[in-house]
């Protein structure tokens, strides 16, 4: 995939890309802990507009009956090894529960995945989709460490990072992989020039002993919790430190927790080459023409000969840059998170088929947190901060040209991305701190774990794996037969049912319970 690559839960579509400025760096409430943080006190407004760090856009419309969202900075330690030492503020969204007081069971607290995605601007983009869920807990969610308003992570500029969107990522010869070499070593070293305070303190075992410290200024005995995508991950790494305290929990679009970064690379070439030839058998199977392949393998194979076209030559994309070969493989990624976005990456091959790049490079925008005024939010500054941080490996040009074939026997259009991107974290000055995270949870209440079998971003095999890593009765599996990012947000009824019965009612589903 194009540099760099992440699970992401948010899926955009192109109107959502009317973003606004970019803001990055420390909250405003960064200094010595002067209080006891547990017992802190959050001064809850309503809330402003998404920072450009967030995404940007309007601030959320309000909900059903009046009511607004509300957002506050809690004050959590810069160094979890110092407790007292320096703090920073970590911004949280919430919506108050709309039902009867009395049946009340507390917050619950969302993380949408990333790494690197802000809460505070994706809770109210998809709020009416937990709706339910209002009716008996506060809908609470928050930019963990390194992102958006919560010390974000700062890296490039904006043109910088034009700049490095734009440099071919599937290298051919020589000169071509010292040049993608040369873009990591100055993204990375921006990184540390601009955020060397944070970068030590943003892996995800920070973020989950964040999650705890905010279920205890919330107020509540237990943490409920929604993970998707990497929040899957993050909900692991918190039923690891803090196993008595999981309350009702479910992991939504599952990470693999037992894989390498290389593993999970192999991983996604795999899932992101089935939902292509899903795409394909899909479009091709319409009653009517479809307008990019008469076959499904000729839809694959004509979008393999533009992407070839486009690395001997570019054609104009959203003025003044031109859609590249790595561009278009972006935009082509983006449309597979989603069933819903299948019309787009129609309308984007048909305009690329004849020398039109727009929409294929809209997408692309999308999937980068580019604004259509040129602004980017801080999500792969906070991707790279938080992946790199996490984990050990560090790979070479020879680590991938050597695992070259199997990543392109696993995709043929994908696999050449996914393999470069496994540098990225090459040249990274904090060490990794693991080779994959630890998620046995022995003592922790059920989880339920929520795998999709065309998922593209985290394949569905993760699903089992995090099951197996949770520890004996910890981890449910449910299985939904869709398409797409996740589960829950299809609107599955069997998958709705299951889920808000168990967060509801606590009501757990049986083991390998199947919804289609």
């Amino acid at each position: 995939m194009p540099r760099p690559f992440r699970p992401r839960a948010a899926v955009l579509t192109v109107t959502a890309l009317m973003l606004s400025s970019l803001i990055a760096g420390c909250s405003d409430d960064s200094g010595p802990a002067d209080e006891d943080l547990p017992a802190q006190k959050l001064s809850w407004k309503d809330c402003p507009a998404p920072s450009g760090s967030e995404g940007g856009g309007e601030a959320p419309s309000p909900l059903p009956g009046g009511d607004t969202w509300q957002c506050a900075t809690m004050k959590a330690p810069l160094d979890w090894a110092e407790p007292k030492g320096d703090t920073i503020g970590l911004a949280l969204i919430r919506a108050r529960a709309g039902g009867s007081t009395s049946k009340r069971i507390g917050s619950l607290i969302f993380n949408f995945g990333g790494p690197g995605g802000s809460g505070v601007s994706a809770l109210p983009s998809f709020g009416a989709d937990y709706a339910a869920l209002r009716t008996r807990y506060d809908l609470v969610s928050f930019d963990p460490r390194g992102v958006g308003r919560s010390a974000g992570v700062q890296c490039e500029d904006d043109e910088q990072l034009d700049v490095y969107f734009q440099q071919d990522t599937t290298p051919d010869d020589a000169a071509e992989r010292a040049d993608l070499l040369d873009s990591t070593r100055k993204f990375n070293a921006a990184c540390e020039k601009h955020s060397k305070r944070v970068l030590p303190h943003v892996r995800t075992t920070d973020a989950a002993r964040d999650l705890d410290l905010m279920r205890q200024v919330l107020g509540d005995d237990k943490l409920h919790y929604f993970g998707i995508s990497y929040g899957t991950e993050l909900g692991g790494v918190y039923a690891h430190l803090f196993p008595k305290k999981v309350g009702r929990a479910v992991f939504d679009a599952v990470v693999d927790p037992t894989q390498t970064p290389e593993q999970g690379s192999l991983g996604q070439a795999k899932g992101f080459q089935l939902a292509l030839d899903n795409f394909a058998e899909d479009c091709a199977s319409k009653t009517e023409d479809c307008p990019v392949g008469d076959t499904p393998q000729d839809v694959k194979d004509r979008i393999a000969e533009l992407l070839k076209d486009l690395d001997a030559k570019p054609i104009p994309g959203v003025f003044p840059r031109e859609l590249t070969q790595s561009a278009a493989a972006n935009g082509i990624t983006q449309a597979l998170y989603s069933q819903d976005l299948w019309p787009y990456l129609i309308q984007g091959l048909e305009q690329a088929y004849d020398g039109d790049g727009t929409v294929l490079m809209l997408l692309s925008d999308s999937l980068n947190g580019r604004s259509r005024n040129g602004e980017y939010s801080n999500i792969t500054a906070a991707n790279t901060a938080v992946s790199c941080s996490d984990a050990k490996a560090r790979y070479t040009v020879a680590d991938v040209e050597a695992r070259l074939p199997e990543f392109r026997a696993a995709s043929p259009l994908f696999g050449d991305f996914m393999a470069w991107s496994m540098v990225r974290c090459t040249d990274w000055t904090v060490p990794g701190a693991a080779e994959h995270p630890d998620v046995s949870a022995t003592g922790s209440a059920p989880i339920l774990v929520v795998g999709n079998t065309g998922d593209p971003a985290t394949p569905y095999e993760g699903a089992r794996k995090m099951v197996g890593a949770l520890g004996e009765g910890v981890g449910v599996e449910l299985t939904y037969k869709g398409q797409g990012h996740g589960a829950y947000d299809s609107g599955n009824r069997c998958v709705l049912t299951a889920v808000n019965s168990y967060l509801l009612n606590g009501k757990v589903p049986a083991p390998g319970t199947v919804c289609t």
